[in-house]
């Protein structure tokens, strides 16, 4: 990390709607110190600085937001990758591969070049495979390249089993994992509301929950971002925030556990795979992947959809 600490310094590669959602939401937080905005097009890279100055009376701190180049990520904490092309309604996230590509291998180099020398944060879709882009690109340590993973995903499963046990999200405890995509999955064993398993809390009302309510609702949160794209084409507020607390993670020192995409080197008997797993975030980036205690079916699934992002990988950029 940069600045020996004292400083927060992020940059923002793309300004299209998930980079605007988290730089608004990183003022609004005051999340950081210095905010530099990067774009293809600089007018709207500039435009959004300005748009975001004019708030700063209004904000909790005042921090110092710029349209950058690359040469300013030589002193930033955190570059977070949110260019990209959008996901078109009814297209799954892998079919993005391909064409965001060439637009990672036009950003990682220019970082590189300027001497940046932190932690990478990577949003772009699919963005398990596009944080395993980025950590071949960069030759940083595993530790240092980190996508947002499923970290919205376990985010939108406590919210809606907070809906179905009324309770407060804050005290659910259960986790999305694998694929930040169609091959995610939630493990039911290792999901709790409070201190109790969720599992025994259907098993004692059986007139109120039910195991096939709980299977709908990991569903929903499989399917939620095509029917947000349908509706408006396009997810931003919610992976903007889901950066922000990835963000506040690191700067903090927190050693927080949250399901970023992280590379997997033996854990849950899978290696070499980036895909969204709890971990715990310090400054430094990753300190370590908490492994759960799967059930033998959890553990399957779980593997598959690694399988899965390792297929794509190996068909992919194997050979490149």
């Amino acid at each position: 990390m940069q600045n020996n600490g004292f400083t927060k310094k992020v940059a923002v590669v793309g300004t299209g709607f998930v980079g605007m959602s988290f730089a608004y939401a990183l003022l609004c937080d005051g999340a950081c110190d210095e905010l530099v905005l990067l774009d293809i097009d600089r007018e709207k890279a500039v435009g959004e600085a300005m748009d975001l100055n004019h708030g700063l009376a209004f904000a909790k701190t005042n921090m110092n937001i710029t349209a950058g180049e690359y040469r300013d990520c030589a002193d930033a904490d955190i570059v977070v990758i949110c260019a990209g092309v959008s996901q078109k309604p009814g297209e799954d996230r892998i079919s993005l591969l391909q064409r965001n590509r060439k637009v990672f291998e036009s950003i990682v180099e220019p970082v590189l070049a300027s001497g940046f020398d932190g932690i990478f944060l990577v949003a772009t879709n699919p963005v398990d495979i596009m944080t395993r882009v980025v950590y071949r690109l960069s030759g940083f340590s595993s530790g240092r390249v980190i996508g947002s993973g499923t970290t919205l995903d376990t985010a939108r499963l406590r919210y809606l089993l907070g809906a179905y046990f009324t309770v407060d999200p804050k005290n659910v405890h259960a986790y999305v994992i694998g694929e930040h995509g169609d091959s995610e999955m939630t493990p039911w064993s290792q999901a709790l509301v409070g201190t109790k398993p969720i599992r025994d809390i259907v098993a004692g009302q059986p007139d109120r929950f039910s195991l096939e309510a709980l299977d709908r609702i990991a569903a929903d949160v499989t399917n939620a971002a095509y029917r947000i794209i349908r509706a408006k084409n396009a997810t931003y507020y919610g992976i903007g925030l889901a950066l922000v607390r990835i963000v506040k993670a690191i700067f903090g020192g927190e050693n927080s556990v949250l399901t970023v995409s992280a590379k997997l080197c033996g854990e849950y008997g899978v290696q070499d795979v980036f895909a969204g797993v709890p971990c715990i975030l310090g400054r430094e980036g990753v300190r370590g992947v908490l492994t759960l205690e799967l059930e033998p079916h959890e553990m399957e699934r779980f593997r598959a959809s690694c399988r899965l992002l390792d297929r794509i990988w190996k068909d992919s950029f194997s050979e490149k």
